[in-house]
């Protein structure tokens, strides 16, 4: 007979507390708590439950309502200085429409307990996540995209070991944008280190630039993350120094370019300068302030090796 649901899920039993006491050396609940807690949290706790105030001991405050709370909160943000962020580093405004926010993020409903069981539900995430990924493939131009990754240094990654799968050349050289952003390129070294890959940073949008990546070795490099726009905010054509990692990693099968496109890109432009081999990865940042969803579309040729392609 299974253990009833109530005694696997709800406090312990008295043999769970004896067991406790028993490995921690405690006669008592009370003497556990007293030597876990320091003493200043729990005479703070005490006060606020008997209500005195000694002058010394901060007193929790009285309980608050939700709304109370809520605009003791806006209270609060209020006092931050509100900037306008320029280069944003990866880390840009949205707008959420009113509506959204008020009938969906705010609406208790839509996430219950319930709710990752409910049919209704998961029609409804399936086809805004189908919305979603064509709505990248109509910006980049590229034939396939993913349900979406974490962040842009996780999409940068997966597209650096895709170009490195894709290759059959024995190169282990990866280049990497010196205006990428910061907390990309640690990423991409993390990762790198781990899996002998050498990454070699150039500033791509110089003058010369695709000069000197075909000057490199015949096979040497297997892939190049070029950042557009870059941390500095720079706006270029790559499209030069794209065709010249190409040439430099040619292999049988066309060549690997990950390159992440921005989010504003017409179809037209990206067709001119992204990535469109049969072996090409894009990944780009797409969103808000915070971890949010990067964007991961590729090549229909690549999509074997694609996180997540549907």
């Amino acid at each position: 007979m299974t253990t009833p649901f109530v005694d696997r899920h709800i406090g312990l039993t008295d043999a769970d507390s004896a067991a406790m006491l028993a490995a921690t050396g405690h006669e008592s609940i009370a003497s556990l708590m007293r030597a876990a807690i320091p003493p200043a949290v729990a005479d703070s706790f005490a006060a606020a439950r008997d209500g005195e105030d000694d002058g010394e001991t901060d007193v929790l405050p009285a309980p608050a309502s939700e709304a109370e709370t809520l605009a003791e909160l806006r209270d609060l943000a209020s006092r931050n200085t509100v900037t306008t962020s320029l280069i944003g580093l990866g880390y840009y405004g949205t707008h959420t429409p009113s509506v959204i926010q008020r009938n969906v993020l705010e609406n208790p409903s839509w996430y219950t307990a319930y709710t990752p069981y409910q049919p209704e539900i998961s029609q409804g995430r399936l086809e805004a996540l189908i919305n979603y990924q064509t709505m990248i493939t109509d910006l980049t131009g590229l034939d396939i995209a993913n349900a979406s990754m974490l962040d842009e240094g996780t999409a940068v990654v997966e597209a650096m070991l895709l170009a490195r799968r894709a290759s059959k050349v024995k190169g282990t050289v990866f280049l990497v944008d010196a205006d990428a952003l910061p907390q990309t390129q640690r990423l991409l070294a993390h990762r790198a280190e781990a899996l002998g890959i050498q990454l070699e940073t150039i500033d791509l949008a110089a003058d010369g630039a695709a000069d000197a990546v075909a000057q490199l070795p015949e096979g040497e490099v297997f892939g190049a993350f070029v950042q557009y726009p870059g941390a500095s905010g720079l706006v270029w054509d790559p499209s030069e120094v794209i065709a010249a990692v190409r040439a430099r990693g040619r292999s049988p099968s066309s060549p690997p370019t990950s390159w992440p496109s921005p989010s504003r890109r017409r179809r037209a432009s990206s067709a001119r300068t992204s990535p469109s081999g049969p072996r090409s990865a894009s990944a780009s940042r797409w969103a808000s302030a915070g971890r949010t969803r990067a964007t991961w579309p590729c090549a229909r040729g690549s999509s074997g090796s694609c996180p997540g392609a549907s």
